[in-house]
């Protein structure tokens, strides 16, 4: 049952028109934040990425609640993925780098999954998004492939921004099985989730 303040939320979401985008999952679908387990590996391509970039990999953000959700921030999360994906070309890292797994942001307007989501979280980390909300996350497709995109913690749940999709989906309806992300309170650290599997790609400890 829907409570009286989700549905005001709903009517209000409603009528700014978002839940007319195709692009917008209600908040009452979602399912919760992602139960994490403990410190896990850190997939290679980070590993990597955190040489190239170690200010980026030791920040330790101070709050660490998850963002508030609004039609504001919805917004944010919608035209972000929007442009992003229609910014970026995909092309693996083999096409790109002559070797696979490298991570890095698509300045040059190609990349893959992985440079999709340090671009997003990089712009709204710069809208006042906390990077304890805005985390790396790895999983699994329904093939079987292994894959990345941006989860973002809020007080209705988490949510998943993906290039493959411009919706932004609840983390429990993107049909993907969930691996391991960055840890709230540290951006160099992953922990597990619980009721994932092993990681197919390359990690370090």
């Amino acid at each position: 049952m829907i409570s009286s303040s989700m549905a005001r939320r709903l009517r209000v979401y409603v009528a700014a028109g978002l839940a007319m985008t195709a692009g917008w999952v209600a908040p009452a679908l979602a399912g919760g934040a992602m139960a994490t387990g403990g410190l896990t590996s850190q997939p290679i391509g980070h590993y990597d990425f955190c040489k190239l970039h170690p200010g980026e990999c030791s920040i330790r953000p101070t709050n660490l609640a998850p963002a508030t959700m609004s039609d504001g921030l919805m917004r944010k999360l919608l035209n972000v993925t929007a442009r992003v994906n229609a910014a970026v070309k995909p092309m693996s890292d083999m096409d790109i780098y002559g070797k696979d797994e490298v991570w890095a942001y698509p300045d040059k307007g190609v990349g893959d999954c992985e440079d999709y989501v340090l671009e997003k979280r990089r712009q709204l980390s710069r809208m006042s998004i906390s990077l304890a909300d805005l985390l790396i996350t790895v999983v699994r497709k329904p093939d079987g492939e292994g894959h990345a995109v941006l989860t973002v913690r809020t007080d209705e749940g988490d949510y998943v921004l993906d290039n493959l999709t411009d919706k932004v989906k609840p983390w429990d309806a993107t049909g993907y099985r969930f691996l391991k992300r960055q840890a709230i309170d540290n951006t160099g650290r992953w922990v597990s989730i619980r009721g994932g599997q092993q990681v197919l790609v390359g990690a370090v400890q």
